[in-house]
């Protein structure tokens, strides 16, 4: 009996790499998601009868959204050690760039993000208007003085958690586990909106979730996921603390209708080159560009 040595993909989401979860499973994992969430509730309450509502949310909010990912991530940490001695695993993490090459394939992400984002407006227009608590509560997320600390919450805790739990674990999991890739991308995209909680997210997670799946199932790189969900986030966190820009809800509060469509429009277009571009990676199995890793332990 040989043994191999572990993955080296990334030294953290290695951790996961032998858990390749099916749809069952992500039942699981959202459970486990809620309880996080619970607990993090429950840490939060000490903190804001000491410091106050305001005072306390700003250093609270960074703290509970990290602990509502610990329990899925024990678990599946647990599940992924107890099966890398006989069980094939899928990196969470590889790069299949070729032929357009990792740099130019974070550019094309980076303006795919932001060009979904207004292609796909009218459609977030179609909603009814947000109530009020929720508005403050997205607003206390990525405007006011708490700047830093927002920063660290929605542009970095959640591109890493978030993309841990809805490619690198939901997709990967139903790509790894023979699902059809367009349902794959579906559902996880369906989850992705679905953890929101809210439709005034939900739809542009969908809607977004579906192209973050799509190069996930491309290139197999959780680290372009990544930067396009800090792409979409730190856009929205810049736009909220523009005075003139902060209370808008939509371009098409200050353009003309003709400037708005023609922009949605020009944007639509370039989402779909930006697709069609990497049409032209090769896929190198059906399940898409996510690298096998051979168990630990081999006869």
């Amino acid at each position: 009996m040989e043994k191999r040595q572990g993955p080296r993909n990334y030294s953290f989401y290695e951790k996961f790499t032998y858990y390749v979860p099916g749809v069952a499973d992500m039942f699981i994992l959202f459970a486990l998601l809620l309880l996080g969430a619970l607990i993090g509730n429950l840490i939060a309450v000490p903190f804001l009868l000491i410091l106050g509502k305001e005072a306390g949310m700003a250093y609270v909010t960074p703290i509970s959204y990290v602990l509502m990912f610990i329990p899925p991530m024990i678990y599946t940490s647990i599940k992924s050690r107890n099966g890398s001695m006989t069980r094939t695993g899928l990196k969470l993490d590889s790069a299949h760039f070729s032929p357009l090459g990792g740099a130019l394939c974070a550019l094309l992400v980076i303006l795919g993000t932001l060009t979904m984002g207004m292609a796909t407006d009218p459609v977030s227009n179609l909603l009814p208007e947000m109530p009020a608590w929720l508005e403050d509560t997205l607003k206390g997320l990525t405007s006011g003085d708490n700047l830093i600390l927002n920063f660290l919450t929605v542009s970095i805790f959640a591109p890493f958690f978030e993309e841990w739990l809805c490619r690198g674990m939901v997709l990967r999991g139903l790509l790894g586990n023979g699902h059809k890739p367009v349902w794959a991308i579906v559902i996880s995209a369906l989850f992705f909106a679905f953890i929101h909680l809210n439709p005034w997210q939900a739809l542009p997670a969908f809607l977004l979730g579906c192209l973050f799946g799509y190069v996930y199932y491309k290139t197999g790189s959780l680290k372009l996921t990544m930067l396009m969900h800090f792409t979409n986030n730190t856009f929205a966190l810049v736009l909220s603390n523009i005075d003139s820009l902060k209370d808008i809800d939509s371009l098409s509060e200050v353009l003309s209708a003709q400037q708005y469509w023609i922009l949605v429009a020009a944007c639509a277009l370039m989402l779909v080159l930006i697709v069609r571009a990497f049409r032209r990676i090769p896929l190198e199995q059906p399940k898409g560009n996510l690298d096998d890793v051979k168990p630990l332990f081999e006869e």
